[in-house]
């Protein structure tokens, strides 16, 4: 038996959204420095997107679900759309954070929209609720 065939390790399955017409993929490694925020609250409108932790761990949180930590090894995804991500911060103060994400990219979609703080009111009701 060739090591091919025991190497392979599922770290994920999801069952995203379609996929339009004329996507592409694109793949990206985010670094981040202790204790940084990450990126505000936004969506992904092209399509969804998929993530591996490398180092650190990641402060992650999707509109609907409660915020968790995902560590080094641990993979993440977001099903793209019209989904609130609120957060993809750095959830140490003591080391750096570096992941990897794979979006599926419609073409006449931005690949990242910031959420106007109105809109994050409009919605409120649909974040999970914050622990105290």
């Amino acid at each position: 038996m060739g090591v091919w065939q025991t190497a392979l390790t599922v770290l994920q399955e999801a069952q995203p959204p379609v996929i339009p017409d004329g996507a592409h993929a694109m793949t990206v490694v985010i670094e981040y420095p202790p204790g940084d925020p990450g990126a505000p609250p936004h969506r992904h409108p092209g399509g969804p997107a998929f993530g591996y932790v490398i180092e650190g761990e990641m402060r992650f949180e999707l509109e609907g679900e409660p915020e968790r930590v995902i560590r080094a090894g641990e993979a993440f995804w977001e099903p793209g759309g019209d989904v609130i991500h609120y957060s993809d911060g750095n959830a140490s103060d003591q080391s750096t954070l570096r992941f990897t994400v794979t979006m599926l990219c419609d073409p006449t979609q931005p690949m990242l929209v910031v959420v106007e703080e109105a809109e994050l009111e409009q919605r409120k009701h649909l974040r999970a609720a914050r622990p105290s």
